[in-house]
């Protein structure tokens, strides 16, 4: 089996290209990967599409990169929270262009991406500004719009526990998007907060098999989204 451990954030995130899609986990801090985020800050690479579910808080993680203007396009459902400060500027200055998706939408379209599913048809958003210009069919007695499953070039996720096979058990409700993004990223990068010995986990508990994991890095230690914003923190 193949040992899937690398080094530090930095070599996890260092083949992340320019113009890449990338998918990152996340609900508000919930499950968020701070450090892969600020490593990726570090690489430098620019003209990214991020698919999130927000924007990130204050001036670290998500909103640290878009602050740094790496991000081109947001694909989110939450666009702006109580503490979104960065990208609101970055829209309306017409640097970041936004993809607005319903919260279940957007879970689906990465689920089918990650499935093999090109698309699929939903009544939500029928007759709303986010369902014009899309295909329509009418299923059953309901509208339905056409959405198009999400594949990305790589995806940050964040698991609680990782074994060097990539197999991942995740954090309570911090699992949110992770799992389907782990199956939707051709590149899926983890970064854990603790990775046990092969076969320490039970194969029946665990959430995201390795075979969707492609590297995995331990952070013992992971940083909290909102202890940051709290002290005024920014990134770098």
């Amino acid at each position: 089996m193949i040992d899937k451990r690398v080094a530090s954030p930095a070599e996890a995130v260092a083949d992340v290209r320019d113009g890449a899609s990338v998918l990152i986990g996340g609900f508000g801090e919930a499950g968020s990967p701070i450090e892969l985020i600020h490593a990726l800050i570090d690489q430098g690479a620019r003209d990214l599409t991020v698919i999130s579910n927000n924007c990130g808080s204050g001036e670290v993680g998500l909103a640290a990169l878009l602050k740094a203007k790496r991000v081109t396009k947001v694909v989110c459902s939450f666009p702006r929270t109580a503490n979104s400060t960065v990208f609101p500027e970055l829209y309306r200055s017409g640097f970041t262009e936004l993809e607005l998706v319903p919260q279940g939408t957007l879970a689906e379209r990465i689920r089918a991406g990650g499935a093999g599913i090109p698309a699929f048809y939903t009544p939500t958003a029928v007759g709303t500004p986010l369902g014009e210009g899309k295909e329509q069919r009418h299923i059953g007695d309901r509208d339905c719009v056409l959405e198009h499953g999400i594949v990305a070039d790589f995806a940050l996720i964040k698991a609680r526990v990782a074994d060097p096979h990539g197999n991942l058990l995740y954090n309570k409700t911090a699992r949110n998007f992770s799992p389907l993004m782990a199956m939707a990223g051709r590149t899926t990068i983890v970064q854990a907060t603790r990775v046990v010995p092969a076969g320490d986990l039970d194969p029946e508990v665990i959430v995201t098999p390795g075979i969707f994991v492609d590297r995995v890095t331990c952070v013992a230690d992971p940083a909290h989204e909102s202890t940051l914003v709290a002290a005024g923190a920014t990134y770098p």
